[in-house]
């Protein structure tokens, strides 16, 4: 039986239905039965958290060579990190840190995590947040500056479920996000078991079909993170 304790996260929203990323996108994910949302984090040139995947815009440029003004002007629909929070009061939030070294606005400074860190302690704890990232000092940049601060390490292939879970318990993080790709029948059991039994959450990406969702939260995955929201909350009952 599906374990009914496990969330569905609209990953960068409801895309199916609006621009991913976008306020639109969110609103709707709450509207399909969200208990929150994914989204994705880049700094502006001065210092401003905007929610998109990509480092840079076809035709713009990288958005971190640019000011906020600028980048919102020429695309009124990309949100800051923190009007996406407001807009998303009462969810949880997943916000990842994009930096990897491929990235074109790549920081080793770790510039993103300090600046989220600093939003949410501005916030005054008001938001329901788990910060992620594929790039482990980012998120343990995070933990070293706010450990209160919930934070998950995302994966694919490598490292395997396994080698996250280590890395996450040696770095303090709260969370696992394996790729469902990886969570075979017996494994994704295997994993979560391992996980749970360190008080470690397993949180996996991107499952949209019925019977993928079914299985995973059978398999007792704390959350979904779904491009349909709607289809895995009726997939979950």
């Amino acid at each position: 039986m599906a374990n009914s304790t496990t969330l569905v996260m609209g990953h960068r929203g409801a895309p199916r239905r609006a621009r991913e990323n976008t306020i639109e996108a969110f609103e709707l994910a709450r509207e399909e039965g969200a208990d929150g949302v994914e989204l994705d984090v880049h700094l502006s040139r001065d210092g401003v958290l905007l929610v998109h995947h990509d480092a840079a815009i076809d035709g713009f440029g990288v958005l971190a060579e640019h000011p906020i003004d600028a980048i919102q002007g020429s695309f009124p629909w990309l949100p800051t990190l923190e009007a996406v929070l407001d807009a998303c009061a009462g969810l949880l939030v997943n916000i990842e840190i994009k930096n990897s070294p491929r990235d074109a606005d790549f920081d080793p400074y770790e510039a993103a995590s300090q600046a989220v860190v600093d939003l949410l302690r501005r916030r005054d704890g008001v938001d329901r947040v788990l910060v992620s990232s594929f790039h482990l000092p980012s998120i343990n940049q995070v933990h070293a500056l706010a450990p209160e601060i919930a934070t998950g390490y995302l994966a694919v292939m490598d490292p395997a479920p396994v080698d996250a879970l280590v890395a996450a318990i040696a770095g303090g993080h709260r969370a696992i996000h394996p790729f469902f790709g990886v969570l075979a029948d017996r494994g994704a059991v295997m994993v979560v078991e391992e996980a749970h039994t360190v008080g470690i959450q397993v949180n996996t990406w991107t499952v949209n079909e019925p019977e993928e969702i079914v299985r995973l939260a059978e398999a007792g995955v704390d959350a979904i993170i779904t491009d349909v929201p709607a289809v895995a909350r009726e997939a979950l009952g």
